[in-house]
């Protein structure tokens, strides 16, 4: 007997069983034969596919039983488009606002935030205080102007005097052999200028003289005191009116009939007496809106006459000072 005819005389035989009907194997519904194994689940169709091999899927599952399988619920990835409209994509401005609305602020941000408000408060004070100050200037007459800057510059003019000559006393201190003797010798020249300024010494030296006569009554005291005013920013270095010496504490007043200087009463003709430079103490009482034109508005007359002499003197009496001692003693 050869080998390929055995298996067929020893294989047995199967006959199918006689309790199960004749059932079509393509009707719907049909129940398994009882002495098969279910190997497909009841949610997989009973028809599969077949593959390139020629074979159904049902053919290569592993002959075990298995538990049956629970149906997994589609994920959002999976759900139909045809369920209901899709949700726009948000924009990047529509994810902007959400990111700043509602705000988020911590407490390093609150400090911050605090000091920027109160450096710009600052800045806006200050620009505002400038402004102000700028445009003050830019109402003023052309008149007040020229006078400002004329001001000005003789301020500067006698500050750089007042350098050089320090200076000067320096030097001299420095180079001088006897030290000790050069400065008791500044030292009695710087008495005797301070004098002229409190007024306790006389003195005399090129100015201008200047007269106001007040015919109608109607020069006040407040107009004398802008006279003063105006020539000590000139350069005044000694003021007489009326024989009487004006210093830096000198105050005036209205009077019956007249103004009064320090407790004495003066009256009209008003004489000036001034040392100082007359180049510069004639232009500054004569320039537009200043001191001559306000008196002759008041229907005044004025005159101012330069001098090479002008003799100051008038005196104050020293006054002891009540509790000021000198540091020296």
């Amino acid at each position: 007997m050869s080998e390929r005819e055995q298996p067929e005389t020893t294989r047995p035989a199967v006959t199918p069983p006689r309790s199960v009907p004749d059932t079509p194997a393509s009707a719907p519904g049909a129940s398994p034969p009882a002495g098969l194994r279910r190997e497909l689940p009841a949610e997989v169709p009973p028809a599969a596919p077949r593959t390139a091999s020629g074979r159904t899927g049902a053919s290569e599952a592993p002959r075990t039983t298995h538990p049956p399988q629970v149906s997994r619920k589609p994920q959002a990835s999976e759900t139909p488009a045809a369920d209901g409209p899709a949700e726009p994509e948000l924009t990047g401005r529509r994810r902007l606002v959400n990111g700043l609305w509602p705000p988020r602020v911590t407490r390093a941000q609150l400090i911050v935030a605090l000091l920027l408000f109160g450096l710009g408060f600052g800045l806006a004070v200050q620009v505002a205080s400038t402004s102000d100050t700028d445009s003050a200037l830019r109402g003023a007459r052309q008149e007040d102007l020229v006078r400002i800057l004329d001001e000005l510059d003789d301020r500067t003019e006698r500050l750089e005097d007042e350098k050089q000559g320090l200076e000067k006393q320096r030097e001299e201190l420095e180079n001088s052999s006897d030290q000790a003797e050069e400065a008791r010798r500044q030292t009695i020249e710087k008495e005797r200028q301070l004098g002229v300024l409190a007024g306790t010494v006389a003195a005399q030296g090129p100015g201008i003289e200047m007269t106001i006569e007040d015919t109608k009554g109607t020069v006040e005291s407040d107009m004398l005191l802008d006279a003063i005013q105006e020539l000590r920013a000139a350069g005044a270095e000694a003021i007489q009116v009326n024989g009487v010496r004006v210093v830096a504490g000198t105050y005036l007043s209205d009077a019956d009939g007249g103004v009064s200087v320090d407790g004495n009463k003066i009256k009209s003709p008003y004489r000036f007496k001034v040392i100082g430079k007359p180049q510069d103490l004639e232009p500054a009482l004569n320039i537009p809106g200043g001191v001559v034109q306000t008196l002759e508005k008041e229907q005044a007359t004025v005159t101012v006459e330069r001098t090479d002499k002008i003799v100051v003197d008038a005196l104050r009496t020293p006054k002891r000072p009540d509790y000021a001692r000198s540091s020296s003693r």
